[in-house]
C-alpha cells in the first residue's frame, strides 16, 4: 500500500472507534497518532499522559505543548510502577509489569472521562528486538492503530513532516527504567540520577543521547557526530566533575554509539 492509502486505512479505524484515549508521551508515534485522532475525531480524541518516575519531566512539559498545537485534550494521570516489586527487581521482561500497570490506570481514568477505547502508538515496524510490554496490551485489549494500518516509522516521520509537527525528526525515547542492567534493582533514586545525567547533557545540546547506568559506571551513548565533542579535555572534564557529583565513579563512552534497545544484548 502507498503511504497515502494507509494513512487513509488509519482514518477509517480511528472513525471505527467513535471514541479514543492516546497512550500519549510525545514521542514520534504518539503525537502523529493524537494529531491524526483529532483531525478525525475532534473532542471524541484526546490524550492520555502518566506521570511517573520514570518519565523524565522534560518530556512531560514538552508533551503539554506538543498537546497544545495539536488541540486535542490532555489527561495526566498517576502511574507509579516504581512501586511494583516486579518492576523494581529489574527482570528481562520489566517491561510487561510497567505497561500492564500503566495500562490498566490508563483504561480507568479514559472510563471516567467517557472513551472507549485506548489506544498506543506501536507502528509496523515494532515487531523486533525484545518486547515484552506487547503482551500487556494483548491482554488489556489495547489498540495500536498506526500498526493496524501498516505504517512504518519512516511513513510516519515523513506524514508528521508534512503535518508541520516539530516531532518528525526527534529522536526516539524510551522510558528511564531502559538504562539499568537487567537484574540491577530500580529505584526512585537511581531513576532521578539518570535523568539529571541525561538532562545535563541535554543541556550542553546533545541531541541524541543515552544513559546506560551500570552500578558505579555510566556508559554514555550518542551518535557519531556527537561522539567527536568528547575529544575536547575541557569538556571531558566539565561532564566527569558533573557526572562524579551525581554519584558515579567511573564515566565511559560508548564507542559503538546509541542503538535502541542495547541493554537487550545480553540477553
Amino acid at each position: 500500500m502507498e503511504t497515502q492509502d494507509k494513512y487513509n486505512r488509519l482514518k477509517s479505524i480511528l472513525k471505527e472507534m467513535g471514541t479514543v484515549a492516546v497512550a500519549f508521551s510525545g514521542g514520534v508515534d504518539s503525537t502523529f497518532l493524537s494529531k491524526a485522532a483529532f483531525d478525525t475525531l475532534k473532542g471524541n480524541a484526546a490524550a492520555f499522559t502518566a506521570v511517573s518516575s520514570s518519565f523524565p519531566r522534560r518530556e512531560r512539559e514538552e508533551s503539554g505543548r506538543l498537546a497544545g498545537l495539536i488541540g486535542i485534550r490532555q489527561f495526566f494521570f498517576e502511574s507509579e510502577e516504581a512501586d511494583l516489586p516486579a518492576f523494581r527487581d529489574n527482570p528481562p521482561d520489566r517491561c510487561y509489569y510497567c505497561k500492564k500497570e500503566l495500562y490498566a490506570r490508563l483504561i480507568r481514568e479514559a472510563e471516567k472521562a467517557g472513551f472507549k477505547t485506548v489506544a498506543d502508538g506501536s507502528n509496523a515496524d515494532d515487531t523486533g528486538d525484545f518486547r515484552p510490554g506487547f503482551r500487556a496490551l494483548k491482554e488489556l485489549s489495547v489498540r495500536s492503530p498506526l500498526k493496524e494500518a501498516g505504517l512504518t516509522k519512516a511513513e510516519i516521520r515523513g506524514l508528521s513532516r508534512e503535518m508541520g509537527l516539530p516531532t518528525w525528526n526527534k529522536p526516539a525515547f524510551a522510558c528511564l527504567s531502559s538504562r539499568f542492567q537487567y537484574g540491577d534493582p530500580i529505584t526512585r533514586e537511581k531513576l532521578e540520577k539518570v535523568e539529571k545525567a541525561e538532562d545535563f547533557l541535554k543541556g550542553l545540546g546533545f541531541n541524541v543521547l543515552r544513559v546506560r547506568d551500570h552500578g558505579k559506571t555510566a556508559r554514555i551513548e550518542t551518535s557519531a557526530e556527537e561522539m567527536a565533542r568528547f575529544s575536547d579535555p575541557l569538556f571531558r572534564e566539565q561532564v566527569v566533575k558533573r557526572f562524579k557529583a551525581l554519584g558515579y565513579a567511573f564515566v565511559s563512552l560508548d564507542l559503538e554509539g546509541y542503538r535502541t534497545g542495547s541493554m537487550n544484548e545480553v540477553l
